[in-house]
Formats: C-alpha cells, structure tokens, sequence
C-alpha cells in the first residue's frame, strides 16, 4: 500500500463573483503558502434512526446535511510593494474585512457589516482534492515577540464534492518572507496612539516592554443548511486579545486605575524596517480588563486580557500593509 503524507498538502482560495458558486481557484493566481493545515472534509448533522426491535442494538444514522471546516497559518508579511494587496487578501475578505487600496501608499483592511465576501477553497490532500464553496471564517493575529507573525484562519464552507486529483505546480511568489517579532523589527506595543493613513504611521502615545500581541477576530461563524439554499455566515464578532507588558510598580498602578475605571484607549503595533514589507495593527478603542502577574524568565510582567469596542462601527481593528 502506498503511504500518504500530509505535507503532501497544497490549498488554493479565490474570491467567489457569486456566492455558493466555484471560483475555480488556479495552482498558478490562487495558491496559498500555509502550515498548521487541518480538515474536517463532512462536518454531517447526522440524524439516528432510534428503531425499536425485540433485541438491543443501535440503529444507523443517516448522513445530513454536512459543510467542512478547514484551518491553516499564513504568515503575516507584507505584499513586497507598498500599495498593492498581500498574497492573503482574499483570505482576510471572507474574515470580514474590506481591502481598500492606495498606489504607491498602503494596503487597509477595515471592519465590514454585514460581511458579502466569501471564498472558494480547493483543499489538495496527497491525491484527493476537497472543494469547499462559499468559505467564511475567523481569524487570530499572534504577534510574539521572538516568533514569526502569523494569521491565523479557520473557515467554514459549503461540500463542494471530493475527487482523486494532484495540483499541478504552485505559485508562491505573492507570498513574502517574514521577519522575526523582535526588538530590532518590531515598535513598541503602544498604547494612546494616533493613526496617520498618509504615511502611514502611529504618533503619539507611550510604548511599552511587552511580549508582543495577539488578536483574536472573534467572528460567529454559522452554517446554515436551508432547503432550497444553505449558506455559511458571519453574524457577529467580537474582537479581544492578549497582552503582557513590563511595567513600573507605579506604571503597574496606573493601569489599574485604567481598568478599574472601564478606560478605552487605542492600542497599535508597527513591524517591519522596509516599505512593503511592514504590517501594522491599530485599534482605536481597546479595554484592558483580567490583570494578572506573570513570570516571564523570573521577571515579574503584568497580563491583560484586551476588549476592542467599536467606535463609531466596523472600526475595532485595522490592518495595514505597507
């Protein structure tokens, strides 16, 4: 018997023109470079027939209806060019996010309500093919200081069937090497910032030592499975995340007041040294709530759990690359 490899694993993803309808992605415009791969090909609402017969027994289930779930890492870089889309776009559109881009200047990625973009995903598995239709999801951001800057996505969609297929040669040059969450790479985690989208850069606010950043989307993601059409939506979110910082005992007691009073203050973080290859992270109205001490190589670091509010709608998180 011939033995399969999972890293014989290639994905593919485009944006659909209609939703539920097979983009046909290509190996050449639409292949993902991704690690942490997994998939649940028929996610089934089985139904148990509970028939009653004169001896124990259980009965079959009848397979329902089934959608699949797929989860991959994507790392977080930028699009090689200031300006232009990263190779992950479609990915962060069907999160819930709008691409708005400006020549020469940046790539944003704003909030949307409600969230209209959905991908196809055909999912390469060593010579069995998955296509998944009308693919929405959520995503984590992990931005820890001395790690490569990941996204992190897990999507729902449609079964789109099962084949024996083998993709034929991936492109991945849209995909640019990362470089280490670091001192040298990477700003402070800032807090009281201000937002320029010109530049684009944070002004003002005070950085802190921290080890690093997480977000995470906080989508609710729903599969519904209705005669005469089922659908894969995104019906809420709520952004959080994680933070540790090295304080002062009187920086320390500042923050408390901070918490204890239910403050919202924005909170970004810039990494990267080289125009179109930065990334950066702002959210406008942050609370810090669950303080907690942590013992970080015998160092003494404070941990918050972070709540990101809108504040006028759709703007709790912006990504930009540039």
């Amino acid at each position: 018997m011939a033995t399969r490899y999972i890293r014989n694993t290639a994905i593919l993803a485009k944006i659909e023109t209609t939703y539920g309808t097979d983009a046909t992605p290509t190996e050449a415009a639409n292949a993902l470079l991704v690690s942490n791969v997994s998939i649940n090909p028929l996610n089934a609402q089985n139904v148990s027939r509970d028939l009653i017969r004169p001896f124990m027994g259980g009965s079959e289930q009848l397979v329902g209806p089934g959608n699949i779930e797929l989860s991959f890492d994507v790392e977080f870089a930028g699009a090689g060019a200031a300006g232009s889309a990263p190779a992950y776009g479609p990915l962060l559109r069907a999160c819930g996010f709008l691409e708005t881009l400006t020549a020469s200047t940046r790539a944003e990625y704003t909030l949307v309500t409600p969230v209209v973009d959905a991908v196809s995903i055909y999912y390469f598995s060593d010579g069995v093919k998955h296509v998944a239709k009308g693919c929405r999801g959520d995503l984590s951001i992990k931005m820890g200081s001395r790690d490569r800057p990941l996204l992190s996505f897990k999507f729902l969609g449609l079964d789109g069937g099962v084949t024996a297929a083998t993709p034929s040669a991936l492109t991945l040059t849209g995909f640019k090497t990362p470089s280490v969450v670091s001192e040298l790479n990477s700003g402070d985690v800032t807090f009281g910032a201000t937002y320029t989208a010109a530049t684009p850069i944070l002004t003002g606010g005070t950085g802190y030592p921290s080890q690093g950043l997480e977000i995470a989307l906080g989508n609710t993601v729903n599969y519904t499975p209705l005669l005469g059409g089922e659908t894969v939506d995104i019906s809420n979110r709520e952004v959080s995340g994680k933070v540790q910082l090295d304080l002062t005992a009187a920086q320390e007691v500042t923050f408390m007041a901070s918490v204890k009073a239910n403050t919202l203050q924005s909170l970004g973080l810039m990494h990267g040294l080289v125009a179109g290859y930065k990334v950066m992270l702002f959210l406008p109205t942050v609370q810090m709530i669950n303080p907690g001490k942590v013992d970080v190589n015998g160092k003494l670091m404070v941990g918050y759990d972070l709540r990101a509010v809108p504040l006028v709608g759709n703007d709790e998180l912006k990504i930009v690359v540039h």
